[in-house]
């Protein structure tokens, strides 16, 4: 983060408050840290809200010291607040955006907005989780929530996030599973809770359950996903909403539907970042997103003209061509702006599949084959990129005896794309459960193949993810793949390559048997998005550097292991093994005398010729010490994609000093819903 710029001189004095409870209606307290003017109670500012469970204390705390107190110097009070059953907050919590986590903030908003230092305007911000909720709490109407700033975030909780991806179960549903139950049985801080600590650590313990588990009993998109998905009903949003992500992230596609679909004022931000704020994140370009938040704050919570809402309502970054790596510091491209969207420079250009070929001239009779061994898409990367280590996708050439390939010829000229390319395909499958993948990639002059998108369909949710309806083995039907949103230049000379494939591993689990697709060449196209320059691109104004409140002060008492991603086969058994390490290391933060370590490990196993052979294992281990107080646990899962049953295995051990205050193992199985 060398590149941004530290403020230390703002123009209001920041007080902060370690830590405040606020009552909630049933009597739980939830413990909140806020950065506020010292002279707010004479002049009253709004409320910036972040409400998470990821530990305000030693969770985000990093993120944490770099916006709020920039926010509360500014002239807001900045406002960090641990959900009930995590961090350093009372009660239990037993999934994620339930009913009540939306209850709890309508309650903490009212409460904002009553304190004698606040204007009675509140809004909210927040990344991933906290992206959500503010969508979702913004859905529930609160009379002081005047705007909302999302990162990384859904409308839709069942087609993008991290449980099911075309109707195919994503590994993320165990990897994000995983991760969240490690942070759902971790301990509050006995500084903050007091002698009460053990008590409401073993009240999560033992009641903040396994969440991952209602995600498999839920297999379609019933009641269970619609609950906190904004799309269902777009118009229960009226206040403004500015939406933010990046292309390395797993969450770009619903910034385009927001655009489309919200009633009232929104504007969609798209650059090449991963998961992050813009002002820190990798890919770069990073920006000036904190003086873009204060531009909206003033806006819509001070009601002072800065411009923001006469600017186009979608700025995206059209990335140039680059080598494929797993890693960027920087991807070269440039901003573009649409008034509205769909875009008026947007249109469809179709490219028809003949052997091998992608061309503007219709295909020809031809039908292809296609059975992919199981570890097709080993070259994709992760789902969603953090862009500080290397998890985006490699050189698609791996992936060319996997799949088939149609490519065009050099192009006559240049190529820019914005928005969802889509695959129309007329096929037929041997089996009544199949995938179908398709991944759109940029073709270099020395054959190096980049990805740009990809899109996966579980193909008896052709028609819809709750009334599913199997295939009819042979019977041939036209179906159309949305892809991944995208903003991509293909330069004259560069090819642009379909690979179409049988599975996505490890995005996705296979199916419960393999299955071979007959494609058909009449009647299946590739449909680009094409973006042509327009006036409006030539009147943006810079973005301004990323600058920020000072980084917090910590202690590396041990460095983690440097972060490894490798793919290794057995050559005697023939199982290939997809290994991620993650090591943050022993660090303690001065400022609480907290020592904090934490480490992950992802296994994914599969074997080419065997797709009940897949099965995911997913660790974290976590520790909290200070003098001689200690705290930690450990937890594992595993999930086992078997022909009739999906089999989560889990083991949970928390530990205190030399004491094991909980082993749990537990074994459950979920029938396998046509996927």
């Amino acid at each position: 983060m060398k590149d941004i710029r530290v403020v230390t001189d703002f123009p209001r004095k920041v007080h902060e408050i370690e830590n405040l409870w606020i009552p909630m209606p049933d009597g739980v307290k939830l413990a909140a840290r806020i950065w506020l003017p010292v002279d707010a109670e004479a002049d009253p500012v709004p409320a910036v809200l972040e409400y998470l469970p990821y530990r305000k204390r030693d969770g985000t705390v990093e993120r944490d010291a770099l916006t709020h107190p920039y926010f509360a110097g500014h002239g807001y009070a900045g406002v960090r607040v641990d959900m009930r059953g995590s961090g350093d907050s009372e009660g239990i919590c037993k999934g994620e955006y339930l009913k009540q986590e939306q209850d709890d903030c309508l309650a903490v908003i009212e409460w904002l907005a009553k304190q004698p230092w606040c204007s009675g305007a509140v809004g909210m911000i927040g990344i991933s989780w906290g992206g959500f909720n503010g969508l979702q709490v913004a859905a529930r109407r609160p009379s002081a929530l005047k705007a909302v700033i999302s990162l990384c975030s859904t409308d839709d909780r069942y087609n993008d996030d991290v449980h099911y991806l075309g109707g195919a179960q994503m590994c993320d549903n165990l990897n994000w599973g995983t991760t969240a139950w490690a942070i759902a049985m971790t301990p509050p801080d006995p500084l903050i809770a007091g002698d009460r600590w053990r008590e409401l650590w073993d009240d999560r313990l033992n009641g903040n359950g396994i969440w991952m588990q209602d995600w498999f009993k839920h297999q379609r998109r019933d009641e269970f996903y619609k609950h906190g998905s904004i799309c269902e009903n777009y118009s229960d949003i009226e206040i403004p909403v500015y939406a933010v992500g990046g292309w390395a992230d797993g969450y770009p596609n619903p910034i385009f539907r927001m655009m489309e679909s919200l009633p009232g004022v929104r504007k969609g931000l798209i650059g090449p970042w991963g998961h992050k704020y813009p002002h820190f994140a990798m890919p770069g370009p990073r920006i000036g997103f904190l003086k873009e938040c204060l531009r909206w704050w003033d806006q819509y919570l001070k009601g002072i003209n800065t411009g923001i809402a006469d600017e186009p309502m979608l700025r995206a970054w059209i990335q140039d061509p680059a080598p494929p790596a797993a890693i960027y510091d920087e991807r070269p491209g440039h901003w573009v702006a649409e008034p509205s969207w769909p875009g008026p420079g947007v249109s469809e250009r179709s490219l028809a599949l003949s052997p091998g070929r992608l061309g503007e001239s219709a295909g020809n009779d031809d039908v292809l084959t296609i059975c992919s061994p199981s570890t097709a898409g080993l070259s994709s990367g992760t789902w969603c990129g953090y862009g500080a280590v290397p998890t985006l996708p490699v050189d698609q050439r791996m992936e060319a005896g996997n799949a088939l390939i149609f490519e065009t010829e050099p192009l006559q000229e240049a190529v820019e794309i914005l928005g969802f390319p889509e695959f129309e395909v007329k096929l037929a499958s041997d089996k009544p459960v199949a995938l179908v993948s398709a991944t759109l990639s940029l073709v270099l002059e020395d054959g190096a193949a980049a990805r740009v998108s990809y899109g996966i369909l579980n193909l008896t949710h052709r028609h819809d993810d709750l009334e599913l309806q199997p295939m009819t083995p042979g019977e041939v039907e036209t179906i159309r793949i949305k892809l991944r949103c995208c903003g991509q230049r293909f330069e004259k000379g560069q090819r642009i390559r379909l690979a179409v494939a049988t599975g996505h591993w490890p995005i996705v689990f296979p199916g419960p048997e393999k299955a071979t697709l007959s494609i058909h060449c009449t009647g299946s196209r590739l449909i680009l998005p094409v973006r042509e320059p327009q006036a409006l691109d030539a009147t943006l104004a810079d973005f301004k550097g990323p600058e920020s409140a000072a980084p917090m002060a910590q202690e590396v008492m041990k460095a983690g292991e440097p972060f490894r991603r490798e793919v290794t086969t057995n050559q005697v058994t023939g199982e290939t093994i997809y290994t991620i390490v993650s090591d943050a290391g022993t660090v303690r933060h001065p400022h609480t005398g907290m020592i904090v370590s934490a480490r992950q490990t992802e296994v994914y196993a599969i074997h080419p010729d065997d797709p009940n052979s897949a099965r995911g294992t997913v660790t974290w281990d976590k520790s909290y010490a200070r003098g001689d107080w200690n705290a930690g646990v450990s937890v594992s899962a595993t999930v086992r994609g078997l022909r009739e049953v999906w089999r989560l295995e889990t083991h949970l051990v928390a530990r205190t000093r030399d004491e094991i205050v909980l082993d749990r193992e537990e074994i459950t199985e979920f029938p396998r819903d046509l996927n």
